[in-house]
């Protein structure tokens, strides 16, 4: 396990020795409640889906000052000797609440919450956006591509292209987080316990003297998984006809054929794999997978599935790993609330001249409201931490920007659920540990629960994002007061 207790930016550090120095000249310590949140969805989708929480934790478990930490930072000559001594004996002792790993999240909610001593919750600002941001993009845009996918099986294949190897090992577990069956990075199989997949590269092909060989040399150390790059040479004329060959003569020697095809890497894919399903056809191989790579996303495996594409399994690289379009998540940390030795949370708001950047403020909580006959999400509502929901009775909620759109949800009509859970409590970690397969699975039943006109990768619907009523008039006075 690396020390990453450095990974900070060093304006945290210069903060935490001023609030160190107020504590130390008044002797009254502050409590400070922060939100991690988003501002807008990745890569125009009306959704995100959270991931990076269990190396959040991981994180916050290990924050150690070690010697060489402290000697590094009195060298830089910004430190003085009482707050280096203090960081000695640093440890997070706060309270941390988070949405689960896989559940699917809206802007301007709180997908984490953490409530601590003000030194304390500003430190981990830089690391926890760092690593719930990276891992939030790529489970999304993992989901915008299996969903494109229509059930086909997805591979992550990114690593060679990821921006370094972190990137690529938690891009990897992000990946299947949303939506992924495999990955080709055989390090975060052996650490995640997740599918390790594979086939073989062109210089396979061409470290032998034919093609035929090859795929030959390929079948007999690989029978159980034997599918084949076509396209070295020519796909149509040499590729396919030649893992024919190859699959008569384990055909013709009882080898099972059971998990066996062929792979795609460029071209026209929509006509290269009709093609060559109906080569394989004719030939008795109707069970055969065709696969592809090259370059793939979500628009492109839409568009070979609009042409009529035979291809059943995607591998999708460096557009994944990297989510191109869309290489930032953008989520932010504000603070909420403050209290002064142990006095009740005075809100905080941060105030600006864009409408949708001013922060909500105040301890607050998550209702999810979902549909009692379908079990479909209708909204969202941010409110303050006090408050309760009572489905047997009506709700109406509004939207917070435009007020006059308005629903009202009759009792009995729905049911709520609270999404943020405990993590760490007094700094001691509550939350249970789950595998990535398990996480993957909740998933894939968190975006169950979306309408499919929530699902669309252009211009999607958007689902209500609301303010309670309470948290809204807390809001209205905060600015009013801040403006007069």
């Amino acid at each position: 396990m690396r020390n990453l207790t450095l990974l900070t930016d060093f304006y945290e550090l210069t903060m935490m020795q001023a609030y160190h120095h107020a504590q130390e000249t008044t002797g009254t310590g502050q409590w400070a409640v922060f939100d991690m949140f988003y501002r807008e969805n990745p890569s125009g989708n009306s959704y995100a889906v959270a991931a990076g929480l269990a190396q959040l934790i991981e994180y916050v478990k290990n924050i150690r000052f070690e010697d060489a930490d402290i000697e590094y930072l009195r060298s830089t000559g910004a430190f003085n000797e009482p707050f280096l001594a203090y960081l000695r004996n640093f440890r997070f002792t706060g309270d941390i609440y988070a949405v689960p790993e896989g559940t699917v999240v809206f802007p301007n909610e709180p997908l984490v919450r953490v409530s601590a001593p003000l030194a304390e919750g500003q430190f981990i600002e830089t690391a926890l956006l760092n690593i719930i941001n990276h891992q939030s993009l790529i489970a999304t845009k993992a989901a915008r591509v299996c969903w494109a996918a229509k059930g086909d099986r997805v591979l992550e294949f990114g690593l060679r292209r990821a921006q370094g190897p972190d990137a690529g090992i938690y891009g990897a577990r992000a990946a299947m987080i949303g939506g992924c069956h495999g990955t080709s990075n055989v390090l975060a199989g052996q650490l995640f316990d997740v599918p390790v997949r594979g086939t073989h590269a062109h210089s396979w092909i061409m470290s032998f003297d034919d093609e035929l060989s090859a795929f030959r040399s390929y079948a007999a150390l690989y029978p159980g998984a034997c599918i084949l790059l076509v396209d070295t040479y020519d796909t149509l004329k040499s590729g396919v006809p030649n893992a024919i060959k190859v699959f008569e003569e384990m055909k013709a020697r009882n080898i099972p054929l059971s998990m066996y095809g062929i792979r795609l890497d460029s071209g026209d894919l929509a006509y290269l794999s009709k093609r060559a399903r109906i080569m394989l056809d004719e030939a008795g191989f109707t069970d055969a997978m065709i696969s592809a790579s090259s370059d793939l996303d979500e628009h492109l495996i839409t568009e070979l599935k609009a042409q009529g594409a035979k291809i059943t399994l995607w591998g999708v690289g460096t557009n994944l790993i990297t989510s191109k379009e869309n290489p930032a998540f953008g989520g932010v940390y504000k603070m909420a609330a403050l209290s002064e030795g142990g006095k009740p949370w005075v809100p905080k708001i941060k105030i600006s001249e864009n409408p949708a950047k001013v922060t909500n403020p105040g301890v607050k909580k998550v209702f999810r409201l979902y549909d009692t006959q379908t079990g479909k999400m209708k909204a969202d509502l941010i409110a303050l931490a006090d408050e309760h929901l009572n489905p047997m009775e009506n709700l109406t909620i509004f939207d917070p920007l435009a007020t006059w759109k308005r629903m009202t949800l009759p009792a009995k009509s729905y049911t709520v659920r609270e999404l943020l859970e405990p993590v760490f409590k007094d700094g001691v970690c509550v939350y249970p540990t789950l595998s990535v397969n398990e996480i993957r699975t909740y998933a894939e039943t968190e975006r169950d629960t979306l309408w499919d006109e929530h699902k669309r990768l252009s211009f999607p619907q958007l689902m209500p994002i609301d303010l309670s009523q309470e948290l809204y008039n807390l809001k209205q006075m905060m600015i009013a007061q801040a403006r007069s």
